[in-house]
């Protein structure tokens, strides 16, 4: 995955980590030759390549898949089927994947990561509000629009919630029904019973 930025040409260099290009005058180059790239303004700026740095780590409900860079964690996911994990992992996420590993082994409630997810001004508001909800206990969706401000707002927020693109460290799990059922979950039902009991393996509180 690639995302754009604009520097200004200040001095001749490279930063083989973001792909950034530097010149002086009119001798531009690229730290990757074979990746292209589009001059704005010869005299001020050109188009910088940041790398999306890409890890996968096993867990008991599968393999996570985690993306990110120098700007934050964008991304978990869970993957079904066999994948390989990776040896070593990139400076930028080994916060999250010992955060995870450290949640996982009952050792941490709490994620303290730069999040920088992708998403529309209101899904970020869901996701937001998800943080909120603390660990060990659960709300609905009914009430999840509530905080929102808008009751009306359900299917929406449910929506949202569905694209949470952060596993686990944006909680969507501990979203249920109004009756208690488990209702939907983009991982499958049968990781999100995994992760409530596993926050809570006598009984999961209602935060309501």
């Amino acid at each position: 995955m690639v995302g754009l930025l604009f520097v200004a040409l200040t001095e001749r260099g490279c930063n083989r980590r973001t792909g950034i290009l530097f010149s002086s005058g009119f001798g531009l180059r690229s730290c990757f030759p074979s990746i292209n790239f589009r001059v704005h303004s010869l005299l001020s700026t050109v188009v910088v390549y940041v790398i999306m740095e890409t890890a996968f780590i096993k867990t008991p409900l599968g393999t996570a898949k985690l993306e990110g860079d120098e700007n934050g964690l964008s991304s978990i996911s869970v993957l079904d089927g066999e994948q390989g994990v990776d040896a070593s992992v990139p400076e930028s996420l080994e916060d999250a994947v010992s955060q995870l590993r450290e949640y996982f082994d009952g050792k941490r409630t709490v994620f303290d990561l730069n999040l920088n997810p992708k998403g529309t001004d209101f899904q970020k508001r869901v996701w937001d509000a998800l943080l909120e909800i603390p660990y060990g206990k659960t709300t609905s969706y009914l009430n999840l629009s509530k905080t929102l401000g808008d009751v009306k707002a359900i299917r929406a927020a449910a929506a949202a919630n569905g694209k949470n693109p952060l596993w686990i460290v944006v909680p969507c799990h501990r979203v249920i029904g109004s009756d208690g059922s488990l209702t939907g979950y983009a991982g499958g039902l049968h990781r999100k019973k995994w992760l409530l009991d596993h926050e809570n393996p006598v009984k999961q509180q209602s935060l309501f």
